[in-house]
C-alpha cells in the first residue's frame, strides 16, 4: 500500500533516529519467517535493549544518506526483504541473540552490520558475539581490582593468627 509523502518522511526520520541512537546495527534477511517467530525475536531482543524493525529499503537508505552517516556502510546490504536490529545496549549480547535466532531458524540469515561507523561481516558479528557480556567484563575488572587488597588482608590476618597459634602451642607445652 502506497504511503503519502508525510508518512514516508516520518518513517525516514524515525529510522534516522534509530540509527543515530544505536551503538551498532545488524541487517538480516527474514524471508519465510512467520510473524509469530519475528514477534518472539523482538521480545528476546527487547530484554537486552535491542530493537528489530522490518524496513523499507529505499526509505532506510534515504534516512542513512540524510542524517545517519554512521550507518553509511549498511546501504549496500539493504536489498530484498530485510530487517535491521538496532543494538542500543550490550552489543555482544545483541549479536549473540541475533545469531542464536538465525541458528534456530534456517530462513533467517544475518548478512552484516555496522559498529561505530565500520562495516561488519558475518564473521565479525560472530566474533563480536563471542565476547563476554558487559556484566561479565565488569565483574572481571572488579575482581582484578579487589584481588591485591584481598591478598594483603590474608597476609595481615595470617600474622595475627600465626602469633595466636604460637602462643597457644607454648601454653599447651607448659601445661
Amino acid at each position: 500500500m502506497a504511503k503519502d509523502k508525510a508518512a514516508k518522511t516520518a518513517l525516514r526520520d524515525e529510522l534516522a533516529g534509530l540509527f543515530n541512537k544505536a551503538q551498532a546495527a545488524i541487517v538480516a534477511e527474514y524471508s519465510g519467517i512467520s510473524a509469530n517467530e519475528l514477534a518472539n525475536l523482538r521480545v528476546e531482543l527487547r530484554k537486552i535493549d535491542t530493537e528489530f524493525k522490518v524496513v523499507k529499503n529505499r526509505i532506510a537508505k534515504k534516512a542513512i544518506e540524510d542524517s545517519a552517516h554512521s550507518a553509511e556502510e549498511l546501504k549496500d546490504r539493504l536489498t530484498g526483504p530485510v530487517g535491521v536490529a538496532y543494538l542500543n545496549g550490550d552489543v555482544a549480547a545483541g549479536a549473540k541473540a541475533m545469531l542464536a535466532f538465525a541458528k534456530g531458524n534456517e530462513k533467517f540469515k544475518v548478512t552484516g552490520g555496522v559498529f561505530e561507523g565500520k562495516a561488519l561481516s558475518v564473521k565479525d558479528i560472530q566474533a563480536l558475539s563471542e565476547l563476554p557480556s558487559r556484566e561479565e567484563l565488569l565483574a572481571k575488572i572488579i575482581g582484578s581490582l579487589v584481588s591485591p587488597h584481598r591478598g594483603l588482608l590474608h597476609c595481615i590476618n595470617g600474622v595475627g593468627s600465626n602469633l595466636v597459634r604460637v602462643i597457644n602451642a607454648i601454653k599447651d607445652k607448659k601445661a
